[in-house]
């Protein structure tokens, strides 16, 4: 009987009462500032999940958000206390499912994400993404689980590879830029001078002097910090590129 009900593929769904009991755990994560900043429609189709989980059986009330790990690239654990927080609650027998647009959003470090499904398993967490929903506690299921885990490490691989390889051929080829010091501006033609403006490469050349008299970088912030002065600097990016603002 149990054989002809998996053939015919009428099992049950994997959500049961007891995944429902607890919470369903949205996790919401870019890789950098950069693309917080500019690739919005990502984050938006990442919160966009917590609807989904509604639609899966959960209540609003029981659906929770954690996004602390935006801007952190998911090569490690370490330095991301979102998906940390997210090991420890489904250590603790809070949830009842994860939710991830994919894969990658979770981990990308096969270490990470074969702890976590060990740790699913022992808890009973389901887990899902764009694809579907999968119990890390049954064979099929960890067998793929581990497949995708796999290709996201190598994604990252790949990534760097190629990122490398682009900065190589741009240095080769004499175009590799790199945000000018201050007290240097670099010209549309490519030439790299020093600051046009004169109080800027005063307050420049200050610092220097200041630092041959005391022979020590907290002899000059003292020195600064005691006059009152600020420094120069050039706005690197926004509406303001390009104009020099001053700082302690």
């Amino acid at each position: 009987m149990s054989r002809t009900r998996r053939i015919s593929g009428t099992l049950p769904s994997k959500i049961e009462g007891r995944h429902l009991d607890r919470q369903a755990v949205v996790y919401v994560r870019q890789s950098t500032l950069q693309q917080v900043a500019h690739n919005k429609e990502s984050t938006a189709v990442q919160y966009a999940l917590v609807e989904r989980a509604c639609t899966l059986g959960w209540a609003r009330l029981r659906v929770a958000v954690i996004d602390d790990d935006l801007g952190c690239s998911a090569a490690s654990a370490a330095g991301r206390p979102g998906f940390q927080r997210l090991v420890a609650e489904v250590g603790l027998g809070h949830v009842g499912l994860i939710l991830g647009f994919e894969v990658s959003r979770l981990a990308r470090s096969c270490r990470d994400w074969y702890h976590l499904l060990e740790i699913c398993a022992l808890a009973g967490t389901l887990i899902g993404d764009n694809d579907g929903v999968y119990d890390p506690g049954l064979y099929n299921d960890r067998l793929l689980l581990g497949l995708k885990g796999t290709m996201s490490e190598a994604e990252l691989h790949i990534m760097r590879a190629r990122f490398e390889e682009g900065r190589w051929n741009k240095a080769e080829r004499g175009d590799f830029g790199f945000p000018m010091p201050r007290g240097f501006i670099r010209r549309p033609s490519g030439e790299i001078v020093q600051d046009p403006d004169e109080r800027a490469r005063d307050s420049l050349h200050l610092v220097f002097e200041i630092f041959e008299r005391r022979r020590s970088i907290h002899g000059v912030v003292r020195y600064f910090h005691a006059h009152s002065l600020q420094l120069p600097d050039r706005v690197r990016g926004g509406p303001a590129k390009g104009d020099l603002v001053w700082a302690p």
